[in-house]
């Protein structure tokens, strides 16, 4: 028997993230490294903790197995509950067959069974891909003063950004009266985060609607918020203006690590009013060397330092060699820079080794043209052999 639960939350975590190439060719998005201690999945997650919504189902596909072992029970994330806590929700067979996840509507759709065990009044929509803190509590609030069928968390981008979301156009009082996924020409500037709040009972109607469509694309933003406007459905906008970013693109995920760094961006990870938990190995502390020089950088435990980092995140077991260079960089779980290395503007993957004398990346100023600048990257697993070049933009993924 499972105890009734006010709200549970489905976590979108199953995409191939393709844009993040060299790094997601073996790990799903969530799973890739952020911040020095963390994975992209541990925003979310906490964010749901910290909320007080105990129930999370994580709906996995591409590439799941690292995501699996990391979530394992839950635990990090108080999240192993006898009734409730966290559950991996990979595809599965049933006596009708099996099929992949089509797209997200039709990834909740068939884990409606998962939801109807705890008969939720609400189920909150969440991706496994963006770098926030978020209340949901207080968006699950206004869903209810608003009397709402569906609640979309929104927040203002430029318009030349505009055309990457779903954009819509609200009222006064916040009640949305039109909504097109990623427009060519956006008419309003106030963009979807991906985070959705359904009272359940409506949303699983229009998710069996849906399926039994089959000229429907099986998407909540191209079908199920559409459809629910049309029929004139209760559906509002709740404003979000804290920090929030989309890591979907190499540049992104490098930039939001940047900001980590920067005093003037309103993201800490170390708030105890809001914790951010994750798994994290046990490790001896990190070690700075003599002579190394450590500057405007986050180095984490188990790090063996004796070269010079500078404006950079350095992840856990991290060694840089005495005379290997480190700046406005990222380099992930296990990595070696040997001795005279040069890493620069760049994202190193995990368990890499960074052969003495390699240059990785350059400084975007000794380009004529920053179109042809960019941030160079290295896979997982990867090994840079001796006095090897990596140009900006050229991700490495395999041996050089």
């Amino acid at each position: 028997m499972y105890t009734k639960k006010e709200c549970v939350a489905m976590l979108l975590a199953g995409g191939q993230g393709s844009r993040l190439y060299a790094l997601t060719h073996d790990m799903a998005k969530p799973a890739v490294p952020y911040g020095g201690k963390y994975r992209i999945i541990d925003f979310p997650l906490s964010n749901c903790v910290n909320s007080g919504i105990d129930t999370v189902g994580v709906l996995t596909q591409y590439q799941p197995l690292v995501l699996h072992d990391y979530i394992g029970n839950g635990q990090p994330w108080d999240l192993d509950k006898m009734n409730g806590g966290v559950h991996s929700l990979p595809p599965f067979q049933t006596a009708l067959g099996a099929q992949w996840y089509k797209a997200t509507a039709n990834a909740i759709y068939q884990n409606i069974s998962f939801v109807d065990r705890y008969d939720p009044e609400y189920v909150i929509i969440l991706s496994g891909d963006h770098i926030y803190k978020m209340d949901y509590n207080e968006m699950l609030e206004f869903h209810k003063e608003k009397n709402a069928d569906c609640t979309i968390a929104v927040l203002n981008v430029s318009l030349e950004e505009a055309s990457r979301f779903g954009i819509m156009t609200a009222d006064e009082n916040g009640f949305i009266t039109a909504f097109e996924e990623k427009p060519k020409e956006p008419k309003s500037t106030l963009a979807s985060m991906g985070i959705y709040i359904f009272t359940w009972a409506k949303l699983k109607k229009y998710l069996i609607d849906n399926e039994n469509d089959e000229n429907a694309s099986k998407d909540f933003g191209k079908n199920i918020i559409p459809d629910m406007l049309n029929n004139n459905e209760v559906m509002v906008a709740y404003p979000f203006e804290g920090y929030w970013k989309d890591v979907g693109t190499l540049d992104s995920l490098w930039e939001a690590n940047m900001d980590l760094l920067n005093p003037n961006i309103p993201i800490d990870l170390y708030d105890p009013e809001w914790k951010m938990y994750s798994r994290n190995p046990i490790m001896p502390p990190q070690y700075i060397g003599q002579d190394a020089v450590v500057e405007n950088s986050m180095v984490t435990d188990g790090c063996e330092i004796d070269g010079t980092v500078d404006f950079s995140v350095i992840f856990e077991g991290v060694k840089i060699e005495s005379g290997a260079t480190v700046t406005d960089s990222i380099i992930m779980p296990g990595s070696v820079i040997k001795s005279g290395a040069i890493v620069e503007y760049a994202i190193i993957g995990e368990n890499c080794e960074v052969g003495a004398g390699a240059h990785i990346g350059a400084r975007p100023e000794t380009f004529e043209s920053r179109d042809n600048w960019g941030i160079a990257v290295v896979g997982h697993n990867i090994t840079i052999s001796e006095n090897a070049k990596v140009l900006p933009k050229q991700i490495i993924s395999e041996n050089m």
